[in-house]
């Protein structure tokens, strides 16, 4: 049995289901400069990123001239925003039960996520979901100085939820970068959710302790 204290669960394409609204927005926003990428090819080199991070990383896979991400950045946030005013978010099957359950057993719960604040905020709106009620912490690409795969964002949510050993911490995504941000944290238990981004022959690349076609499956593996 694991001893865990705190799961640190991705946003988008983990425990919140917005139909890869944000990456098909990005996918969009390249395009518009007269690419013809594919979502999937946005989603290979840009899941779990820091979105501006993400674009830059897309970019360099496709031209080898430089090209200014700043405009490409600007453009998605404005599309970004017009796609979100029509908007239907909810969450997985089974997530918020999952969240009640874990909470119960005084495990505490993180979400973190690649977007900025206000993005993820927006998206809870949407849900309902409320602090001390859904999830004890929210820790965005804004609260730290690098973004996955270092872990910072995971040393945040420990820091602000006083749990102290890593080993005592499990780290769940949709993306292969979730599963290393969650190794090079050090956490006990790694676990890739075939929900999102990446298929579960991607997700086994990258070795998490354990791959899931649902987060409903976590309860039997922690055994709580």
């Amino acid at each position: 049995m694991h001893n865990i204290q705190l799961v640190v669960f991705d946003m988008a394409g983990t425990v919140v289901n917005e139909g890869n609204v944000v990456y098909k927005t990005l996918q969009k926003a390249i395009n518009e400069k007269g690419f013809d990428l594919t979502l999937d090819f946005v989603l290979e080199h840009g899941a779990g990123k820091e979105k501006h991070q993400a674009i830059k990383d897309i970019l360099a896979q496709i031209d080898t001239a430089v090209i200014d991400s700043e405009p490409i950045f600007e453009n998605f946030k404005g599309l970004l925003d017009d796609a979100y005013d029509t908007l239907k978010v909810t969450s997985f099957a089974g997530v918020e039960s999952l969240l009640q359950e874990l909470r119960s057993k005084n495990i505490k719960i993180a979400l973190n996520t690649g977007y900025a604040t206000p993005i993820a905020e927006r998206l809870l709106q949407k849900m309902a979901w409320v602090k001390g009620q859904h999830y004890d912490a929210l820790v965005t690409a804004d609260d730290v100085m690098l973004g996955r795969p270092n872990p910072d964002m995971i040393f945040e949510a420990m820091e602000l939820l006083n749990v102290f050993e890593p080993e005592n911490v499990l780290k769940a995504g949709d993306s292969i970068i979730d599963i290393e941000e969650g190794k090079n944290a050090h956490c006990g238990v790694t676990v890739g959710v075939t929900t999102g981004a990446h298929t579960r022959e991607q997700l086994e690349s990258a070795k998490p302790t354990y791959v899931l076609d649902s987060l409903s499956e976590l309860l039997e593996k922690l055994n709580v």
